[in-house]
């Protein structure tokens, strides 16, 4: 809370909440006794027509979240626009952000990012979405549900391969974490828990400046890992975190390899009965 948001809470007529229970602690730790209001995912189009009438008749309201940025992944966009459509004034507060606090810390690069947000919340649609931010060169960033993030994780492995990634969980809060590792490792640590709890923020790094990996690079890699004692399903999983590809391409290309070669062994067979 900065001196300013502070000071605007107290002087605004209504205070819009996603959850007036959770921001009835701060206003109350601040003494701050502005009336609030609840506005959130399923109330915001009617609730928000009440908003903006009290502000039509020259008043002020302020709109907070629970944590986080309004209208960044959190209702309020539709607010916004609504009151700039009707010339409005719309002034932001500015406060901690985490998808800024998570970025800056991540040592991962940030002069150009990609803010994802939520993913979809059903398998295949979010599979999808992944597989078409494979190819995205920017810092990706997403916002993640405890409930979800191992299974997110466990597809951005396969959709993404074995990347570098930062995990950013209650952010400025008590069981505030930071954990940086590959996606493989960040993968065994949650799921190796009963349960996670809190805010999610991931950092994914991008694609990279490197050229694509060829189809030769990707069989040579391949080969020479099983050479050195691999399993094949480690062969694979290595070979598609080195070049950053997902392990499902990295087992089709080993498949069309592994068949061609087998096709001419059959014909070079033919061909030696043909001669004798």
């Amino acid at each position: 809370m900065t001196l300013r948001a502070i000071r605007i809470l107290k002087e605004v007529a209504l205070i819009a909440c996603e959850d007036t229970r959770r921001t009835s602690r701060l206003l109350q730790a601040h003494g701050i006794t502005t009336a609030t209001t609840s506005y959130f995912e399923h109330n915001e189009k009617w609730k928000g027509e009440r908003i903006l009438e009290l502000v039509r008749g020259g008043k002020s309201a302020a709109l907070v979240s629970d944590a986080g940025t309004p209208g960044i992944s959190d209702p309020g966009y539709r607010l916004v626009r609504e009151a700039r459509a009707e010339g409005l004034a719309v002034i932001p507060v500015p406060g901690p952000s985490a998808v800024v606090a998570a970025l800056s810390v991540s040592g991962l690069p940030s002069d150009r990012f990609l803010f994802v947000g939520f993913l979809p919340s059903r398998p295949v649609a979010r599979g999808k979405a992944l597989a078409e931010l494979a190819a995205a060169r920017e810092t990706l960033v997403f916002y993640e549900s405890p409930l979800r993030v191992v299974a997110t994780l466990t597809e951005m492995l396969s959709a993404f391969g074995d990347r570098e990634i930062f995990l950013c969980r209650e952010a400025t809060k008590m069981h505030e974490e930071y954990v940086r590792g590959a996606t493989s490792a960040v993968l065994a640590s949650l799921a190796a828990r009963s349960e996670v709890k809190g805010e999610i923020v991931l950092v994914v790094s991008g694609a990279g400046d490197a050229p694509p990996a060829t189809a030769e690079d990707v069989a040579t890699t391949y080969a020479a890992l099983v050479s050195a004692g691999r399993t094949r399903r480690e062969a694979v999983k290595e070979t598609a975190r080195r070049f950053s590809l997902p392990a499902r391409d990295v087992y089709a290309q080993v498949l069309r390899e592994q068949k061609g070669a087998s096709t001419a062994e059959e014909v070079a067979i033919t061909s030696g009965e043909r001669r004798r």
